[in-house]
């Protein structure tokens, strides 16, 4: 089984992209047919033709491009075993085997008057299958490194919110005021907090199992409660999710967070913070809600900086296959997030 792969504070090693990902299936699209319309109008004297010629290059293009995709999604896992140069190659010669294979059994479709040489014809689109390529993973391997500098600026910044001064002192504050009255219970906090603070400034990895940030949650949710007493309480609804789910670290407490201290916390008679984790087909639905006073029905400006962060990591880490909502009511806040529904033991096969 492979271990979580971890953010570093330097530059990510290349890597192929993910072709199981959809979003890396949109992009090769639109890439593509983006080159084969600026063929199709290089190709033409006027307007007019610029149709003709993207349908006579459709024609081969679409039979190509989708076996490709299709084979390169099955091929995924021993692709991503492979190293950068090794796996591009193999990418690439995929694409120009694809490319003769559908000139050849094309017969007269891919061979129009004035190319007499066949030779030549398959040396042509073979070329062209192979730039193609080149450029698809010139631009992936771009994406990467561009992504990699902005995780690790994101990564800085989740530790920055994280380790609020407010939530130390208090939490400090906390514990002094019953460590003679009550000091086995301090001494529970101050582990308690150790271990939080200990899992935000450690080794940040990309994905974690659901139980380690619900063990962090529940330690956080307890230390609020010594500070505000009874008027906080959580609701867990997690039925039928493994705990061996995996999702980005400190992405659950950031939540809870900003449910205390811009909701419970401003309401004299407390509330309570309902999270509820579903399956819903291949996604993983996580929903935290908490009452609000009606002044925080508009967004605090210290929720925009966690909350920021969270949207960025779930693009970063997901792409488009995960979404980031919230609902604003008068007396309540939501918020809403579906990501894939990975297990812990399934990302050897990723």
């Amino acid at each position: 089984m492979k271990k979580a792969r971890s953010i570093k504070q330097n530059t990510l090693p290349d890597a192929l992209p993910n072709f199981r990902n959809l979003g890396a299936t949109l992009r090769i699209l639109l890439i593509c047919n983006g080159l084969a319309l600026l063929q199709a109008v290089l190709q033409a004297n006027a307007w007019g033709e610029v149709p003709q010629h993207m349908m006579q290059i459709a024609t081969l293009l679409a039979p190509v491009l989708l076996s490709s995709l299709l084979l390169l999604w099955l091929a995924q896992p021993w692709l991503a075993r492979l190293p950068y140069r090794v796996g591009a190659l193999a990418v690439s010669a995929l694409a120009v085997a694809l490319t003769l294979a559908t000139y050849r059994f094309g017969g007269e479709l891919y061979n129009p008057t004035g190319y007499d040489d066949a030779g030549f014809g398959a040396v042509r689109y073979a070329l062209i299958g192979l730039a193609v390529s080149a450029i698809l993973l010139m631009y992936f391997r771009w994406r990467s490194q561009v992504l990699s500098r902005a995780l690790h600026e994101a990564r800085l910044q989740v530790l920055r919110a994280r380790i609020r001064p407010h939530f130390l002192f208090n939490t400090i504050n906390a514990v002094l005021s019953v460590v003679r009255a009550q000091p086995k219970q301090a001494e529970t906090a101050l582990e308690d907090m150790s271990d939080l603070f200990r899992m935000a400034m450690g080794e940040e990895h990309d994905l974690l199992p659901l139980r380690q940030e619900m063990q962090l949650c529940r330690q956080y949710l307890a230390l609020e409660q010594l500070r505000i007493g009874e008027r906080l309480q959580s609701d867990w609804q997690a039925d039928g999710v493994p705990d061996d789910v995996m999702i980005p670290p400190l992405l659950l407490q950031p939540l809870l967070e900003n449910a205390v201290y811009h909701g419970i916390e401003s309401l004299p008679q407390g509330g309570t913070i309902r999270i509820g984790l579903s399956k819903r087909g291949n996604e993983l639905l996580i929903e935290v809600e908490n009452p609000c006073a009606r002044r925080e029905a508009v967004q605090h400006p210290g929720n925009r900086m966690a909350l920021q962060n969270i949207r960025e990591r779930l693009a970063l880490l997901f792409d488009v296959e995960a979404s980031y909502r919230v609902e604003r009511g008068d007396d309540s806040y939501r918020v809403e997030i579906a990501m894939p529904y990975i297990r812990e033991e399934s990302l050897g096969n990723r």
